[in-house]
């Protein structure tokens, strides 16, 4: 990918207007539920902008090696990564803490017990939770702090070499300024954006290494300024005025690493400036599903807290100090709304995104975003890139075409045999009399095809180099022998690789290149040597690439050009079999490209060469003026051949596709591929199976024919759509609404022709319109504006970099792992979590109906039930190990969950955790906690100290054993949490003789009382869920019995 084309790739999206359906009146209504937190961070991004508005940025003029000459003052290059200072340290982790509702809410309530008059209990028994929930959260947050800071003053202490007046000076990367001129060794870090001046290599070019920029991993090739180069030793004065155009090649980029040779560069931009940091885009923090949820519910407590309270003043007849004692009954219900439920949920998360990294059967797998596992098992769309993602980036040479002649992976020996012939009887073969007609005929047109195809490319064959004394980099000793074991290619696309590959295979070989000339060898051996006049890179929005050589045997001229057929049908001759032959290609899965030539004569070429420098020269609209110069060559050229590059599917794709969809998940295939290629690649993946119709969308460029289509699209039932990108930009334009509930419906939809800005914006769409949780995975650079947009995105570790891995929620190594990832960890992720979330709220419901009890029978005085230790220790060691246990429940076996997928259906409906669930679980803890309160009253004789005693007792073995009737499959470390807990409570009965009495414990009167109020508040659930079990069993215990 050229560095214009990555730099178009991070432009900014296009925001789409929103749908419809989702316009809603902005009243008091949306105030009260989340208008107010917008309208605040609304005003607080417009502050934060107007303080540190960003400066105009204007041309600069840069003295090199003098940068005390600069007027501007420009920023530091120092790396900062950190989030915080030493002083907005501590108000920046708070307000993190509580912005959350239920954060806000117990520091509220911790507040209030400084004030006398709605004091309920001992201090510690609100602040010790929540400093504890803090303590973890900052802690956490100062470690991540102290390893940025450890990571940036790393690179920041890095040493570089300038050049000054005196001489070499060794400098800290954080102390370079505009103007330095900086040495930068063999694989080291590029540390400012810079101006290429000089190299140690003998071509004037050297290669640097992207992948940590843009995640690409192929190698880009950098010129030196060719004035600087040519000097004979840096400083001494030149008398001429030099005007020489900079182009992107004369570049190097902060963050990049130098792969060859030693570089001299100017600094011309710094710190926040530089390129690497104006592309960092932060990412959005993302939210689960079931965190909403869960907010949602706690919402509904505060206000069944507040009622409650109303109701208890209310029934007190508001005397007196009504309004005092409303506060105080709040507090008293407080633990309605269990401050443990954040930070349980926080550790389960920690601990499914451990389970998910150390799954054997998915290794390499990591969880780069520990706040969404439960997403995964959520989903119902998969968006989903296909080169390097569905397909492996591997590309193998499969077809050359000539038009009267097709050549297969069988018959390759037949081109290699052409080309032997070709070049051993070269003087015989170049004159016309000497073969008959037919065969001089096709032989020279291989001869031609396969020599296009070995010279016009981006690659260069690179040999381990040797390093001589002066530490310059000697090629002499690899240029005599070009050993075939010593030499790989390296290029910006994998497909021109694979046909420089090929040519080598038949006989022609690339052996060198530099900036000016190229050495292909013969199969005799025989060396050819070709001069590079001129070479236009390929672009997205060209398609095409080209390349003038001069042949130094012959002196002949010729212009090669090769690319995408869409750009190469209007440049070639007129011929009836091109347009054909792509859809053939297309159909088989094959990338094709259309190779060309046009020679050229010297009055030609001069003419083009002036035309061409005098327009690289303009200031104003240069790339337009070089354009239109190039377009003048790509006249009536000369049709070689077409080639076919198969990309080989990944391992396991189709079975994997089948089980998501058997899962009920919808994929869509979007990439930037043409569509006959994506439509294939569709079937032969079976996205789309077998018994499936494809409706192609043709081409629509107005609302008339959008509709046209639209409407006959609408008439099919159960096939696959297949649009391209220009269609489905008109489409959204005018139709958008309709559009997306249409392609909702097809059980697949492939997207080609799309830009990464379109990628995101299906996203976008699918989450507005649909209100389902959606899911991106790619595995390039084009990939992580789709991958970030998602709800949760996965990237994979692929041939293009780790850019989209390194910017997704997962990582994994193969597309194959999803299929575990989902079915599996998804599906565990979410059901413990549902599981742990209502059982934590259970804990705190049962304790605010006994609560409540109490208030309600000693004339609705607000006096807590249990005070100090025994709330602390109730919420902590005594229940906190069985109920985080349930992180390690399962309701079907992982083998059991691959092999029939359709069970995955049921998460999507969200049933595991709903108002229906919470309401039973509501009626659950209303029914246990007055079983307990009123049994204990009845039960207790004399004095208030038993009911305690009683109420406490049997509160503690309802739970563990409602953990036990909550548990599905049980683990060895449950059982050792319940009678952990247990054991804990039995032990600590001798240090609470300020709440209990000892000599009633110890009699056989409290234990048939406690056990009597237990079987009574579990022994009509346990029934209840037999008889639920046997006659109405969920789906998935039918499978496993």
């Amino acid at each position: 990918m050229s560095e214009e084309g990555f730099e178009n790739d991070e432009s900014d999206y296009q925001t789409l207007p929103r749908a419809r359906v989702n316009q809603r009146q902005r009243g008091l209504g949306w105030f009260l539920l989340g208008g107010w937190k917008i309208l605040c961070t609304s005003c607080c991004e417009w502050l934060a902008h107007t303080c540190r508005r960003k400066k105009e940025l204007k041309a600069r003029t840069v003295w090199l090696g003098c940068p005390e000459k600069c007027e501007e003052k420009y920023p530091r290059n120092a790396i900062k990564n950190q989030k915080y200072n030493i002083f907005t340290f501590v108000p920046g982790v708070l307000y993190q803490q509580f912005k959350f509702f239920l954060n806000l809410y117990f520091l509220v309530v911790a507040c209030s017990q400084f004030v006398p008059h709605v004091k309920i209990g001992y201090l510690y028994t609100y602040w010790a939770p929540l400093g504890f929930v803090l303590a973890v959260t900052m802690v956490r947050e100062a470690v991540d702090e102290v390893r940025r800071y450890r990571r940036d003053k790393e690179m920041n202490s890095q040493l570089y070499s300038k050049l000054t007046v005196r001489g070499k000076v060794q400098v800290k990367s954080s102390d370079i300024q505009v103007g330095d001129l900086i040495i930068v060794e063999k694989n080291q870090r590029i540390p400012a954006d810079m101006i290429f001046l000089r190299t140690s290599e003998k071509n004037g070019a050297c290669f640097i290494r992207t992948d940590q920029l843009d995640g690409e991993t192929d190698w880009k090739l950098k010129v030196a300024v060719a004035c600087t180069q040519r000097l004979p030793a840096l400083g001494e004065d030149t008398d001429p005025v030099i005007h020489e155009s900079l182009s992107i090649e004369n570049t190097l980029w902060a963050s990049t690493v130098v792969a060859s040779g030693t570089v001299i560069g100017v600094v011309i931009y710094t710190g926040k400036e530089t390129r690497s940091v104006l592309n960092t885009s932060h990412a959005k923090n993302k939210v689960g599903l079931l965190d909403l949820e869960l907010n949602r519910l706690t919402k509904a407590l505060f206000l069944a807290q507040v009622v409650l309270s109303v109701v208890m003043v209310a029934l007190q007849g508001f005397v007196g100090p009504w309004f005092r004692n409303l506060f105080r009954f709040t507090v008293l219900f407080s633990y309605i709304i269990p401050i443990s439920l954040r930070v349980n949920l926080d550790m389960g998360k920690a601990a499914y995104g451990w389970m998910i990294t150390k799954d054997e059967n998915i290794p390499g797998t990591v969880v780069r975003t520990s706040t969404i596992p439960e997403e995964l098992g959520r989903l119902v769309y998969l968006l989903t890139d296909k080169t390097g993602t569905l397909t492996q980036n591997e590309m193998i040479f499969k077809r050359l075409h000539l038009g009267t002649v097709s050549y297969g992976t069988d018959t390759m020996d037949e081109i290699q045999s052409h080309i032997v012939q070709s070049y051993a009887q070269q003087p015989a073969f170049l004159d016309p009399t000497a073969a008959p007609k037919v065969r001089k005929s096709v032989i020279s047109r291989i001869h031609e095809a396969v020599k296009a195809i070995a010279l016009c490319h981006n690659v260069t064959p690179v040999y381990e180099s040797r390093t001589t004394v002066n530490g310059e980099t000697e090629y002499t000793e690899a240029d005599q022998d070009f050993s075939d074991d010593n030499r790989t290619y390296q290029a910006s696309s994998p497909d021109e690789v694979a046909l420089v590959r090929w040519t080598e295979s038949v006989g022609l070989t690339l052996v060198n290149r530099d900036l000016t000339s190229m050495q292909l060898k013969t199969p005799a051996g025989q060396i050819l040597t070709f001069h590079i006049l001129q070479i236009f890179p390929f672009t997205s929005e060209s398609k095409r690439m080209g390349i003038i050589v001069r042949e130094e045997a012959t002196g002949d001229i010729t212009f090669y050009m090769k690319g995408a057929d869409v750009a190469m049908t209007s440049i070639v001759q007129y011929n009836d079999w091109l347009e054909e032959e792509c859809g053939n290609m297309a159909r088989e899965g094959l990338r094709t490209l259309v190779v060309a030539k046009k020679s050229l004569s010297e009055e030609q070429y001069q003419d083009f060469e002036n035309r061409y420098n005098q327009a690289k020269l303009s200031i104003h609209d240069r790339a337009l003026k070089v354009a239109a110069v190039v377009e003048s060559l790509e006249r009536e050229m000369e049709l070689l051949c077409l080639t076919g590059v198969e990309d080989q599917l990944q391992a396991d794709v189709r079975p994997t596709l089948e089980l998501l969809r058997n899962a009920g998940i919808k994929i869509w295939m979007l990439t930037g591929d043409k569509l006959e290629t994506a439509t294939c690649i569709a079937k032969s993946s079976h996205l789309v199976s077998r018994n499936q119709n494809i409706h192609i969308f043709r081409p629509v460029s107005n609302r008339g024919e959008a509709h046209l289509e639209l409407n006959s699209f609408r008439r099919k039932h159960d096939c696959a759509l297949v649009i391209s990108g220009d269609s489905l930009e008109v489409c959204l334009r005018y139709y958008e609404h309709e559009f997306v509930e249409l392609a909702c419906q097809c059980p697949a939809v492939v997207c080609c022709r799309c830009s990464p800005t379109q990628k995101a914006q299906i996203v976008r769409l699918l989450q507005q319109h649909t209100a389902n949780r959606t899911c991106a995975i790619g595995d390039g650079g084009n990939d992580v504006s789709m991958i970030q947009a998602a709800d949760c995105g996965i990237g994979i570790e692929g041939k293009e970099g780790k850019q989209a891995s390194l910017a997704a929620d997962f990582s994994i190594t193969q597309f194959k792992h999803i299929g575990r990832l989902l079915m599996v960890h998804g599906r565990n992720s979410y059901k413990r979590s549902a599981a742990l979330g209502q059982f934590v709220m259970h804990r705190g419901l049962i304790i605010s109906t006994m609560q409540a009890v109490f208030s309600s029978i000693f004339y609705f005085a607000s006096v807590p039930l249990y005070q100090g230790f025994l709330m602390v220790g109730y919420a902590t060691i005594y229940t906190m190990f069985p109920v985080f246990s349930l992180v390690l429940d399962q309701d079907v076996k992982p083998e059991m969950a691959l092999l029939y997928p359709e069970l995955y259906k049921d998460l999507t409906k969200g049933r595991s955790l709903s108002f229906k669930t919470f309401f039973i679980w509501v009626l659950i803890s209303v029914y246990q906690g007055g079983i307990l309160m009123y049994g204990a009253l009845l039960l207790f004789e004399s004095e208030f100290v038993h009911v305690v005693a009683i109420s406490f007792t049997a509160l503690i073995l309802t739970e563990l054993l409602m953990v036990a009737l909550t548990i599905r499959t049980w683990h060895w470390l449950m059982v050792v949490a319940e009678f952990f807990s247990l054991g804990c409570y039995v032990a600590s009965l001798a240090f609470l003789n300020e709440y209990f009495d000892l000599a009633f414990i110890t009699t056989p009167a409290f234990l048939w009382k406690v056990s009597v109020i237990t079987v009574v508040s579990c022994l009509p659930l346990y029934i209840i869920k037999y008889l639920k079990r046997k006659f109405s069993p969920p789906s998935y215990s039918k499978l496993s019995t």
